[in-house]
């Protein structure tokens, strides 16, 4: 049986770990996939840590990674892809505003692509949120041009041997997309649901939604442009070995 990891970054999210319990089981019950949830603690300053600790000794499809001190949402995402030890990697926000159960109408599609992924409908965020976020996926398609609508929801699944050869820098959670296509990916982009938040407060305003998304747009821009890519056609058989005559 093949299997995912789904990472969830928490930074300051107590009021939710116990949350996911409820809101990961149906979907425990229903993948054709052996599934884990990796939660990774960002260096919380709440009670965060004890809670994991608590929902993994509940339930072995959870465990756990603990950073230092706070490194960023895109730091806690890339840890999660690396330490997996899965055929796919998956990441959801610890807020909740996707569902879990959702991915499994991603499901489907991941033999025919490398990444699959949601897209918000019927958004339930705050009006400033929804226009700022308008404007940057705009932005970011006209320079990427990865036809993608809503590159920051957070909600996908990718293959792992792609997710782990990504560059990744501090906000590229928001152009996964854009990464995969660079690296010669595939992608496939599927409606799912979007609800309120439930708890917490959001990490993010319009000023960190805009600004720093806007020099990493160019910054993209430019990579996938000079990214170095080959295909050899033929050669000479190698020896094992230097000293093989």
């Amino acid at each position: 049986m093949e299997s995912i990891s789904v990472v969830v970054p928490i930074f300051n999210e107590e009021d939710a770990i116990f949350s996911l319990y409820d809101a990961f089981t149906p979907y425990f019950e229903n993948s054709k996939y052996a599934v884990v949830v990796l939660l990774v603690n960002d260096g919380s300053s709440d009670n965060s840590l004890e809670r994991i600790r608590e929902l993994c000794e509940k339930d072995r499809h959870f465990q756990f990674i603990s950073f230092d001190r706070n490194y960023g949402l895109s730091t806690a995402i890339k840890a999660g892809f690396d330490y997996s030890k899965t055929d796919w990697v998956g990441y959801i926000d610890a807020d909740l505003q996707t569902d879990p159960t959702d991915f499994l109408k991603l499901e489907p599609f991941l033999d025919s692509f490398d990444l699959v992924m949601g897209s918000r409908t019927e958004r339930k965020d705050k009006f400033v949120k929804r226009l700022s976020s308008r404007f940057a996926n705009w932005f970011r398609d006209s320079l990427l041009h990865d036809g993608v609508r809503d590159s920051g929801c957070p909600l996908k699944i990718l293959r792992k041997e792609i997710a782990v050869k990504l560059p990744f820098f501090k906000g590229s959670h928001r152009f996964l997309p854009a990464l995969v296509l660079m690296k010669g990916g595939t992608i496939k982009e599927i409606p799912v649901s979007h609800f309120p938040r439930r708890t917490g407060v959001s990490k993010f305003n319009v000023w960190n939604r805009l600004i720093g998304p806007f020099s990493d747009t160019i910054a993209v821009s430019w990579m996938m442009k000079r990214e170095i890519n080959y295909k050899i056609l033929s050669g000479s058989p190698l020896p094992k070995s230097p000293n093989t005559q």
